[in-house]
C-alpha cells in the first residue's frame, strides 16, 4: 500500500488531512469516450476541437499506469443513454438537436450517446482494465441516477483525484456531488479538458476559491511526485 500526499495544489496541499492511503484513493476517469473527444463523436458533430477535449489524454494515461501500478481503484464512468431513449429527458434532447446532434440520432460513430454504439466507448488511450470499475451515467454527474456513491463506500474510500471531460460539465458536476458526500476531492489541470479553453481555466478557478470550496486543483506530475511507497 502506498501513500499519497501532501500533494502540492492548490490552494491548500491536498489532502487536507496530510496524505491518503491508496487504499482508500480512487482515481476517476469521467467520460473519457469517443462522443466526447474522438473523430465523427458528439462533440465533434457539434463543430468543437476536439483537440482540446483531447489535450487531457497523454498525462490522464500515464497516471492511470502509475495508478494501476500502486494498486489503487479506478473508476472509470460513460454517458450515454438507453437505446430506447426512455432515460433521455426531452429538453436534453431538444438542446442537442438544435446544435445539429441530437442524441440518438444516427452518426458516423453510431448512434449518438447511445449505449453499445461505437462513439460510447472509450478511447484506447484510456481504455479500462480487466476487473476495473465502469459506471454508466445518464447525467452529467457520475453520482446522478447510479451506484458510484455504494461502490465507493463499500471499497473504503474517502479520496478522490479527478480526471476527464469536460472540466466545466461532467467533471466540476461530478466534483461538486462528492465534495458535498464528503470525499476529499483533487482535480489535475493537466488530465481535464473541455470545449472552451476560457471554460477549462474558469472551472479550475472555481474550485479554488473560498479556501477550496470543493477540493484543490494540481497536475499529474504533482500527484505522482507526492507518492510514496
Amino acid at each position: 500500500m502506498g501513500r499519497i500526499g501532501p500533494v502540492t495544489a492548490a490552494p491548500y496541499p491536498w489532502p487536507y488531512d496530510g496524505a491518503a492511503d491508496t487504499a482508500h484513493t480512487a482515481l476517476l476517469c469521467i467520460d473519457w469516450q469517443t462522443d466526447f473527444c474522438g473523430p465523427g463523436g458528439y462533440v465533434d458533430a457539434m463543430g468543437y476541437d476536439i483537440g482540446l477535449t483531447r489535450a487531457g489524454l497523454p498525462a490522464t494515461a500515464r497516471l492511470l499506469a502509475h495508478a494501476r501500478a500502486l494498486g489503487m481503484l479506478v473508476v472509470h464512468t460513460r454517458e450515454g443513454h438507453d437505446p430506447d431513449l426512455s432515460d433521455l429527458p426531452a429538453n436534453k434532447r431538444w438542446r442537442s438537436a438544435q446544435i445539429g446532434a441530437e442524441i440518438g440520432a444516427p452518426g458516423p460513430c453510431g448512434r449518438i450517446l447511445v449505449k453499445g454504439e461505437p462513439g460510447w466507448e472509450i478511447v484506447p488511450e484510456v481504455a479500462p482494465a480487466p476487473g476495473e470499475v465502469i459506471i454508466d451515467k445518464p447525467g452529467k454527474g457520475a453520482f446522478y441516477a447510479t451506484n458510484l456513491d455504494l461502490v465507493l463506500r463499500t471499497r473504503g474510500i474517502t479520496h478522490l483525484i479527478l480526471t476527464g471531460i469536460t472540466t466545466d460539465v461532467c467533471v466540476h458536476t461530478t466534483m461538486r456531488e462528492a465534495n458535498d458526500r464528503g470525499y476529499e476531492c483533487l482535480i489535475l489541470a493537466d488530465c481535464t479538458g473541455a470545449t472552451d479553453k476560457g471554460n477549462h481555466d474558469a472551472a479550475l478557478h472555481m474550485v479554488t476559491m473560498q479556501g477550496g470550496v470543493f477540493g484543490c486543483v494540481a497536475t499529474s506530475d504533482d500527484v505522482i511526485a507526492a507518492t510514496t511507497q
